[in-house]
């Protein structure tokens, strides 16, 4: 392709609203346009790079005996209501409705579609195990897109789901898909983690994450420097510390203290000269409508995955303001555990080994000092209810881990019979039984393998395209298209490598050098092939590898031949 016919529209300056870098290079290389918020046209150079990528996927999908189906991205609201999904991702929901008045939702992800499919046409024991899959566009109102393809309305997954016979068949899949995710990710350049992880409102048992480090990432894992155990935050398990609880320090005598408009953990901690350590926090939540008071550490924070877990509630919100008045009987700020009536209090095991720690006293300006839990109120429960932090134990190990940003590009559930029971996915054993399928359920976010990449894969000049995904394999750069030996040189070279099936872009463009050169860079071809007056008049290019910075002079009629042996 030549430069001179393509859309490539780049840009010297970042666009105003990027704030991270696989954005802004996109942006700038020319690779997506903006639309509206959270909406992006893929341009020719974005578009190559996704097809490189869905081709991938489709192959390691194949390999593993997986089919690829187009599911619709219209769904009637009364399949979702079916597994309750419909209240649960509430807004979330993009719902429209048709000329004849009926609700139609535009399709976040397609469990409820994938079963009822299979409900309606797969009925014997037989026909199992079966996977299916699609490369398909989704849509959620996501309420605060950001980060260009990262976090967007409309975005390009792979999803696929199996079903089973019964769970020992469920493994054998799950891992299946494991296997393939890692190949995937392997091909596309990126250096991934897989995570445990939450299955949140999808549903099932086992879950994981396939993430990216990147200080872009809105997610955070957990990884152990030692035996290289990894989790997402939200269900890394926080191992207690040995050392001396409540039984070898002195139980002091409990006394309120004034703290006049003092309500955060912050200015207790200065005001009354302790660490945060040293003070009880008293969250007051709604779960499924019930008031649970959850009290942590002050210097810890909650979290709200494994609260709702422990509490196998189907929705946990921080209680609003009125309701923390009506219970505490006192302003927001002023919480605590001590004279709480008719409300259940849960207990985080750090708080269980302290002793006379600070809480709010459930009165206006005023908190408590010396509070025990087994003397001044009483919780019979307690449960890991917090973050787990930098430094904390591994839950494997004990040793230090450490916690990153990342950026999350795959999921895999095992989803057991949620979603079957729900929708009638049955199907009938050897014995003529009746039993549901026990499915699983694995996505990639297609599009944010692009921003994972460039994020993992970029220098100060732009981006560095791994081999398989770039948008082309080798850029010809013309440094003077005025000069005809320069012209027949690059023409030369283009026709040879055009010919041989390589993929190669053009430059010739009436541009001067260091516009090349910048641009070059900026799209991050890995193969840069110059060709310059000096040189063409030997019959010479400089060959230089995008990524290393090695230039190599390599003869014209020997061009196809190295880049062959280049590219594999």
């Amino acid at each position: 392709m030549r430069w001179s016919k393509s859309l490539i529209p780049t840009l010297k300056e970042d666009p105003q609203d990027a704030e991270v870098i696989s954005h802004k290079l996109m942006v700038r290389g020319g690779f997506i346009r903006k639309l509206s918020s959270g909406v992006y046209s893929y341009l020719p150079l974005g578009f190559r790079v996704l097809e490189k990528v869905k081709n991938i996927i489709r192959q390691e999908m194949d390999a593993k005996g997986s089919q690829e189906v187009l599911l619709p991205a219209l769904h009637p609201p009364e399949i979702w209501k079916k597994t309750g999904r419909y209240d649960i991702l509430g807004d979330v929901l993009i719902k429209f409705k048709d000329r004849h008045g009926r609700e139609l939702l535009l399709g976040p992800t397609h469990e409820e579609i994938v079963t009822d499919l299979v409900a309606n046409n797969v009925k014997s024991y037989k026909e199992l195990p079966l996977i299916l899959y699609q490369i398909q566009t989704k849509f959620r109102d996501e309420p605060r897109p950001r980060f260009g393809v990262m976090r967007t309305s409309e975005f390009i997954m792979k999803d696929a789901y199996s079903f089973d016979c019964d769970a020992g068949a469920l493994e054998a899949s799950y891992k299946k898909m494991y296997e393939a995710y890692c190949k995937i990710f392997e091909r596309c350049g990126l250096p991934f983690i897989p995570v445990e992880a939450d299955p949140g409102m999808m549903g099932g048992s086992v879950s994981h994450e396939f993430m990216v480090l990147s200080e872009a990432g809105e997610d955070r894992i957990a990884v152990c420097l030692k035996c290289k155990y990894a989790a997402s935050v939200e269900i890394a398990a926080c191992k207690l510390k040995t050392k001396a609880g409540p039984a070898k320090e002195k139980i002091l005598p409990i006394a309120q203290v004034d703290t006049p408009g003092i309500t955060t953990i912050e200015k207790v901690s200065e005001l009354l000269r302790v660490g945060a350590e040293k003070l009880v926090k008293t969250l007051i939540y709604k779960a499924d409508g019930n008031v649970v008071a959850v009290l942590l550490r002050g210097d810890h924070e909650a979290n709200e995955t494994k609260i709702k877990n422990y509490l196998k509630a189907a929705a946990l919100e921080l209680a609003d303001v009125k309701t923390i008045e009506d219970v505490t009987r006192a302003p927001v700020g002023f919480s605590g555990p001590v004279g709480l009536r008719n409300v259940r209090i849960i207990v985080d095991n750090a708080v269980g080994s302290m002793a006379n720690f600070i809480t709010g006293a459930n009165k206006k300006d005023t908190h408590l000092i010396n509070v025990n839990a087994s003397r001044d109120f009483e919780s019979k429960e307690f449960a890991d209810l917090r973050m787990i932090a930098k430094d904390d134990g591994c839950p494997m190990c004990g040793k230090p881990v450490d916690v990153k940003q990342a950026i999350e590009i795959g999921h895999t559930f095992k989803l057991g019979t949620k979603y079957s029971d729900a929708l009638g996915a049955k199907v009938l054993d050897k014995d003529g039984k009746e039993l549901s399928a026990v499915m699983g359920c694995y996505g990639i976010g297609v599009t944010r393998i692009l921003a994972g990449v460039i994020e993992s894969n970029n220098d100060k000049d732009g981006i560095i395209w791994p081999l398989a995904i770039a948008p082309y394999q080798a850029i010809i750069i013309a440094l003077n298209m005025d000069d005809k030996k320069v012209k027949e040189v690059s023409e030369d070279i283009y026709a040879k490598l055009s010919g041989a099936g390589v993929e190669v872009l053009f430059d010739d463009r009436n541009e001067t050098a260091g516009v090349k050169f910048k641009d070059a860079d900026l799209i991050g071809i890995p193969i840069k092939i110059v060709v310059g007056a000096k040189n063409a008049k030997k019959d010479i290019t400089e060959v230089k590898d995008r990524r290393s910075g090695i230039v190599t002079e390599v003869a014209v009629k020997d061009i196809e031949t190295y880049l062959k042996t280049l590219l594999g």
